[in-house]
């Protein structure tokens, strides 16, 4: 099905306009959607808990390594996490931004507010329903995951074992915005749903397809 232009979304006979969200409030928006979801939210926040406990977990066990004398574990755990609060987040955004444009946007631009540890890859005016939304929001999920699965299996009885623990743990925390976000194309079943950016306007539009009248 041929995806809608922003001008088609912005006719208000065919569309109903559900969110404008500025760059400034999406925290909050975040938040409302994590809330209010009862279904994807609670099963995600599961996995979340398991992974950040494991993390604590191979964390506290390298420090009693180290305290051992072994400091090897410790040493790589430390460097994952500064990897993973740096390089990682440029990662995560760069496979938004393939993502992107294997869903077919002719540019994507980058950007954040570091102060709020905010980032983003975005494609202006570029429209997604759900198919194309889904597959932009989780490919950081999943090649992330398999990635360090593949590590984990291959380094399993190698002090390494534990950048791949670590980096599995930390980029679950780095996926749970993408996932809240998700959410809003579950929101309304039944109803078609669409969202582009508008860079200039520095805002996230979000359109439910009206209900067609059968009189």
């Amino acid at each position: 099905m041929r995806t809608p232009t922003v001008e088609e979304l912005q006719d208000p006979s065919r569309y109903e306009l559900i969110a404008a969200v500025h760059l400034d409030k999406i925290r909050d928006f975040v938040v409302t959607q994590v809330t209010e979801d009862k279904k994807l939210v609670p099963a995600y926040m599961v996995y979340q808990t398991l992974m950040f406990l494991s993390g604590v977990f191979f964390l506290t066990r390298a420090i009693v390594l180290a305290w051992k004398g072994d400091a090897r574990y410790l040493t790589i755990t430390l460097l994952t996490l500064l990897f993973s609060f740096t390089l990682l987040v440029i990662i995560h955004e760069l496979l938004h931004g393939l993502a992107l444009r294997m869903a077919g946007a002719p540019r994507v631009r980058y950007g954040g507010d570091l102060r709020k540890f905010i980032f983003f890859a975005e494609a202006d005016r570029f429209v997604m329903g759900r198919p194309a939304f889904l597959m932009v929001a989780f490919t950081p999920l999943v090649v992330v995951q398999l990635v360090t699965i593949a590590g984990i299996i291959l380094t399993f009885s190698q002090p390494l074992v534990y950048c791949f623990l670590m980096l599995m743990s930390v980029h679950t925390l780095f996926c749970a915005g993408d996932l809240a976000l998700a959410t809003i194309f579950f929101k309304y079943p039944g109803r078609k749903v669409f969202t582009f950016d508008n860079r200039g306007e520095k805002t996230s539009y979000y359109y439910m397809e009206k209900e067609v009248s059968r009189e």
